[in-house]
């Protein structure tokens, strides 16, 4: 038997790795309404801010990615203003002339560029996957390893503040089959005002599930007090209730609680996820692209949790569609992901930012197939967002 490779005829490249370079990088501002006010413990909002990212490829390929804040820097240090301009300023002309598809090499790029400013490289980088895959012609999702899941349940935040508003607003996404997960906000009131409305919530939805996020709003004093009171309720999981850098505070009182604790502020490098692991702060990791800095980061942030034992979950920061879609690609491609996600962010808006691409049914959102991300983007409807013009960013 002859096990001789026979010699074929070289085969021509699928991407031409040393042809295909970015050639622009565009930066654009949009202030999205949302269909309610969404309360945190430290901020309230009823628009959305969002720098969209436009990276344009020698062959004329188009990719499109989204830098999210909450509230601008409240949550975190960037803010939509601090965004756009690391982009124009420092992050795009790291980047311009490289080759597309070299995508470790764009991200080496960019940190050599700027430290942290993750919500800024994410969105870059977001924008170049999808430029590179329309390119090819293949989704986000194959050029990262290619999917395990095609679609996930999505959770849905009650932050309204409102109890009688929250009732309504829960039954009639669950009797639409759309949601039967809620998360609800707290921390913004006294710990005894949060439970009398939790204690509402779960009388009015007794098949529903209930997490709850703290938004960094307790100390570790009144995590004894109360935690205790939400396992009583049912509460089945709890997000981040003390602040971001106690995170030894956060163990203790993981270790405390019965109910599972999830780490979100409290991690944004690989090296706190990897602090959280190892001290147990948290059994439970929130996955941002805004925290990681780019999906390659995400990856590596999920690998780093489960490696320590700690459960995923789908994070999200209200991103509109297109940053909707980034997140999908990447959260498809993981063996697991425990929680399932919470991005509703294009409902929360009163109109999303893309015209095709994220659907959602019978409890889930589907990840999207097409090209790139999957996603049409709406560009009517940004222009009319918009206070200007596409910017390009300097060389």
């Amino acid at each position: 038997m002859n096990l001789v490779n026979p010699v074929k005829a070289p085969r021509a490249p699928l991407f031409d790795e040393t042809g295909l370079t970015i050639v622009r990088v565009e930066t654009r501002a949009v202030n999205a309404p949302t269909i309610r006010a969404h309360k945190l413990s430290n901020t309230e909002i009823s628009h959305k801010a969002i720098i969209l990212v436009r990276v344009i490829l020698s062959d004329g390929s188009i990719g499109h990615g989204e830098g999210s804040t909450l509230g601008g820097p409240r949550w975190a240090e960037e803010s939509p203003e601090s965004i756009r301009a690391s982009i124009d300023r420092y992050l795009a002309p790291a980047i311009l002339g490289l080759p597309a598809n070299r995508f470790e090499a764009a991200a080496h790029a960019m940190a050599r560029a700027a430290a942290r400013n993750t919500s800024a490289k994410a969105a870059v980088e977001s924008a170049l996957y999808d430029a590179v895959g329309h390119s090819l012609g293949l989704p986000a999702a194959q050029l990262l390893g290619g999917r395990m899941h095609d679609r996930f349940e999505v959770i849905w935040a009650l932050a309204s503040g409102d109890t009688d508003q929250e009732i309504d607003e829960a039954r009639a996404k669950y009797a639409a089959r759309e949601h039967r997960r809620f998360k609800v906000k707290i921390g913004f009131a006294a710990p005894e005002a949060d439970l009398a409305r939790l204690r509402r919530l779960t009388e009015a939805l007794p098949d529903c599930d209930l997490i709850v996020d703290v938004n960094q709003g307790w100390t570790a004093a009144r995590c004894n007090r109360w935690m205790p009171a939400l396992e009583e309720l049912g509460v089945v999981l709890v997000e981040q209730p003390v602040p971001a850098q106690e995170r030894a505070n956060l163990a203790r009182v993981t270790a405390r609680s019965r109910i599972p604790v999830m780490i979100d502020e409290g991690a944004f490098s690989l090296a706190e996820v990897a602090e959280a692991g190892a001290r147990a702060a948290g059994n439970v990791l929130s996955l941002k692209l805004v925290k990681s800095g780019g999906l390659q980061e995400l990856k590596r942030a999920a690998g780093i949790a489960t490696a320590h034992g700690m459960e995923l979950y789908g994070g999200c920061l209200l991103e509109s569609g297109i940053g909707t879609a980034a997140h999908l690609a990447v959260f498809s491609t993981l063996p697991q992901l425990h929680w399932g996600t919470e991005h509703f962010g294009p409902r929360i808006l009163t109109r999303d930012l893309t015209c095709a691409g994220i659907r959602f049914a019978d409890f889930h959102i589907a990840c999207p197939t097409g090209p790139g991300l999957g996603v049409t983007v709406d560009e009517a409807y940004i222009q009319e967002l918009s206070d200007g013009d596409w910017r390009t960013a300097a060389a």
